[in-house]
This record gives structure tokens, C-alpha cells and sequence, in this order.
């Protein structure tokens, strides 16, 4: 209720303390406030009592609450309103280029490698909302999932139905994975144009070099990121398929041509990373977004509603009917 609500010189609530002292005042002037005559005797006298006379320290109680009214306008109470508009100035063109092998559903990484990903780059794109994202999907050969876009709900989505299938030819075609991104991303005006690439295997299938790819990429001012994707050693894996469709998993050797992923990592001008679990792949998705930042301008709007002025009504109202009640019922007590 009272989150934007402030009070612009709140340091003069210590006139509050002015009250007290008013207080003490009237108690100790009270007898002197009323005309005395001394007599030697009332016997002569009738004396009759007058309710309106109990009722006198109200003209009282009505100034001090106008005092304190007066107070609290000075204070000047108000309502904030902020609202705040952003504007991107130099965004950034990103496509995530994600290996979808059938060794990706290697169980090294919780549930499996491809579904691992999925939740670390959805967390990634939920953190870029000034950013346009495209995927990409490569195995033997590749293809554009998403292009660049601007509706993050579009490209989650997306990156959700992503799985693997015998669609798509078998193998690992880096070149081809690497390419399709540079050509989703060769007429982007964006200021920064970046490919995450993500892969956990050699380069075996496709008709582009991942040299050439990467040479491509910096004809075209994009940067690569790339993160090679598995434990060191042993990993379970899909080695055979059951009649029911099924996978039928073993231990294998995980083969990852960290040489190529470096090489082009450096020739771009990116960075090379290796997730060897969850909590790596996390951490290499977050250190990429910090690397990564978007130009942001803020404009921020304030409205202030200024509360004062019924304050000072009261206070005059308060002081008006003091003065009336003084002057006409109290008038023959003063």
C-alpha cells in the first residue's frame, strides 16, 4: 500500500515534539485561563453545573490536531509513479548451432548431453531478452531450426522440440553446422554477430571445411564460440539399436577434436570451452553471456502526486472550527 509513497522533508516530522512541550504548556496555564473572583462566601450564590464547560479542552485538542496537520503538509507526502522504457541501442545477433548426433544422447551429463543443453541455452536466451537468437540443427548435414528473431518465446519453442532423429543424415558435419550459421548471420547490421557452435564429436561428415567455415565467418565479422561436449574418458553411450527401437547403450571413448574447436575459436576471435558436466556447461553458458554485453539505454519517467494540500485543508478546517466553537458555544467560558 504504501511502497511509492514518500515524504519529501520528513526530517521536520521533529516538530512533533513541539506537541508535548504545548501540552505541558496548557496544563500548567489552564487556571490562569479563566477569570477568578474572590469572595469571602458562595452562600449567597446559586451554583449550577454546565457540561459545556467539561468540554472546553476540545478547542485544544482541535489546535493541536491542526498543528499536527500543518506538520505533516510541511513534510510533503507524495506518490512516486515510476515507469522506465529501455531502448537497445547496439544489439547483438546470436545463433546457437547445436550438434544433434546420436551422440549427444550419451549419458555423461544428466539427463543426456542433448537434453542438458537444451536447459543450460534456454536459461541463456531467457537472459538475453534485447537480443535476436537463431538455431541451428547439424549432424551429417545441417539446416536453419529458428531464424534470427527477436520473440524469445518463438525460438524457446523451438529449441524445445529439438531432438534427435533419423531425419537427418548420421555423422558429425561441423563444417556444414558452422557454414549455415555464418549465412544466417552475413547480413546481420547488428553490432556484435556471434555463433555458440557446440559439438560432441570430430568433424566426418558434410562437403565444407570447418577452415573454410571459420574463414567465412571472419570475412563477415562474426565471432565462434565453440564448446566441445562430454567427460574425459568413458562415456555411455548409444552403441546398437533394440528391434523395439530403442537404444542399447555401452561405454565408449569420447572423441573430441579440440584442436579444430580452438583453432576455430581463435581464428574468429571467440573462445574455446570444454563442458565436462552439468555445472560446467553452465558456467561456460553464463561466462559467454558476460562476455556478450548488449548496450542498453534507459529513459526512466517519475510522476510525483502531491498529498499536501488535503493536509492543509484539514488543518484549516480543524483551525476554523476551533475559532467558530471559541466565539459562539465556548463564549462565555473564555
Amino acid at each position: 500500500m504504501f511502497e511509492n509513497f514518500e515524504f519529501v522533508n520528513p526530517n521536520l516530522f521533529w516538530l512533533f515534539l513541539l506537541l508535548p512541550v504545548a501540552i505541558a504548556w496548557y496544563l500548567w496555564k489552564r487556571k490562569q485561563q479563566t477569570p477568578t473572583l474572590k469572595i469571602s462566601s458562595t452562600k449567597g450564590f446559586k451554583t449550577q453545573k454546565n457540561w459545556l464547560s467539561r468540554f472546553k479542552p476540545a478547542l485544544f485538542i482541535l489546535r493541536l490536531l491542526a498543528l499536527s496537520a500543518l506538520i505533516v503538509a510541511m513534510a510533503r507526502p507524495r506518490t512516486v509513479d515510476e515507469s522506465t522504457r529501455t531502448k537497445t541501442t547496439k544489439g547483438i545477433d546470436i545463433v546457437i548451432a547445436i550438434d544433434v548426433s546420436a551422440s549427444m544422447l550419451a549419458r555423461d551429463l544428466k539427463p543426456n548431453r542433448l537434453e542438458a543443453l537444451k536447459t543450460v541455452a534456454a536459461r541463456f536466451i531467457n537472459a538475453r531478452p534485447n537480443d535476436r537468437i537463431g538455431l541451428v540443427e547439424y549432424a551429417g548435414e545441417s539446416y536453419t531450426r529458428t531464424p534470427l528473431t527477436s520473440d524469445k518465446s518463438i525460438v524457446l519453442s523451438s529449441l524445445k522440440k529439438i531432438e534427435y532423429n533419423t531425419v537427418i543424415e548420421g555423422g558429425t558435419a561441423i563444417g556444414m553446422g558452422l557454414a549455415t550459421s555464418v549465412n544466417r548471420l552475413k547480413e546481420s547490421i547488428a553490432k556484435s554477430k556471434v555463433i555458440i557452435l557446440l559439438t560432441d564429436g570430430v568433424n566426418n561428415a558434410g562437403f565444407i571445411d570447418p577452415k573454410i567455415a571459420s574463414e567465412l565467418a571472419v570475412e563477415f565479422g562474426i565471432k565462434v564460440y565453440t564448446i566441445g561436449l562430454g567427460t574425459n574418458g568413458m562415456a555411455l553411450s548409444p552403441i546398437g539399436i533394440r528391434p523395439d527401437g530403442s537404444f542399447q547403450y555401452g561405454n565408449q571413448q569420447v572423441n573430441i577434436d579440440e584442436e579444430l574447436l580452438k583453432e576455430i575459436a581463435k581464428t574468429t576471435n571467440g573462445k574455446y570451452f570444454r563442458a565436462t558436466s552439468n555445472t560446467k556447461l553452465v558456467e561456460i553458458y553464463d561466462e559467454i553471456n558476460k562476455l556478450e554485453k548488449t548496450d542498453i539505454e534507459e529513459f526512466k519517467y517519475t510522476n510525483y502526486d502531491e498529498k499536501f494540500r488535503p493536509w492543509v485543508l484539514l488543518a484549516l478546517g480543524l483551525l476554523g472550527l476551533e475559532f467558530l466553537l471559541r466565539y459562539t458555544v465556548f463564549r462565555s467560558f473564555i
